[in-house]
């Protein structure tokens, strides 16, 4: 029998739904790789053990699994009750035996990627909200999924790095990080810019272009990425009113 396939056929959503695959995929190895006892250790993300790390993923695919039988259905299903329910559950999560925290994370990856494969065409139009409130469409679950799993499996702190993400992957998250920083205004008199990301190996610029004497934050693309996520400062650099000598924290992101 012939292996079921996506029902949209949308090019771009196609190539988006494998981006999110193989973000999955990548981080299905770096968890492969550590043992149970190693499910102990710390991660990037302060007060968050591996094994919170990989609950968060497992409940984020059922959350966003959720998401995607509503625009099926009609059926209103939020991803979560509450922002306190999402933070029990994974604090629940984490107190998992080792093998079936994998398990969360392999069978509720399965049945997100079956969700998203037998959800028809026309239901990648319909909208949906957020966890943090926003109406939008279904295929914004597909987005919402690879930046979840590329930058989680780096939060692993297991060998990943964000030179590991896919450029393109890396730069709709700086772009979706320095748009919420424009949102909330948080931006002003900072500049980013990314060296070698143009065509021509030419600088792209974030932030607050508009500034007069901005401090500036300088690096290549997967650099200046983990720096505005909040994941420290390796490989960027700082000039302008604002260094003090130091590259100072990114504005808050989410």
């Amino acid at each position: 029998m012939a292996a079921r396939a996506d029902q949209t056929t949308d090019p771009r959503l196609q190539e988006e739904l494998l981006q999110a695959r193989r973000g999955t995929a990548f981080f299905a190895r770096k968890l492969n790789e550590l043992s149970d006892a190693a499910l102990d250790g710390g991660t990037r993300l302060p007060g968050w053990t591996r094994r919170h790390v990989v609950a968060h993923v497992g409940y984020n695919a059922r959350a966003i699994a959720r998401l995607v039988d509503w625009a099926a259905t009609g059926v209103e299903t939020p991803m979560y009750s509450s922002p306190e329910a999402r933070g029990q559950e994974i604090n629940f999560g984490a107190t998992l035996s080792p093998i079936a925290l994998r398990n969360l994370f392999d069978h509720s990856a399965v049945h997100l990627s079956v969700e998203w494969r037998d959800l028809p065409a026309e239901a990648w139009s319909h909208e949906v909200r957020t966890a943090q409130g926003r109406t939008v469409p279904a295929s914004e679950t597909v987005w919402m999924r690879t930046r979840e799993v590329w930058m989680h499996a780096v939060d692993l702190d297991n060998g990943a790095s964000f030179a590991d993400i896919p450029a393109p992957v890396l730069g709709r998250l700086l772009q979706d990080i320095t748009g919420a920083w424009s949102a909330r205004g948080t931006d002003a008199g900072l500049l980013v810019t990314v060296t070698g990301a143009g065509v021509d190996g030419t600088e792209l610029k974030f932030g607050d272009t508009g500034a007069g004497n901005p401090t500036i934050i300088t690096g290549p693309l997967p650099a200046v990425v983990e720096w505005a996520a909040g994941r420290g400062a390796r490989g960027v650099t700082t000039v302008g009113p604002g260094a003090n000598g130091a590259v100072p924290a990114a504005p808050k992101w989410i």
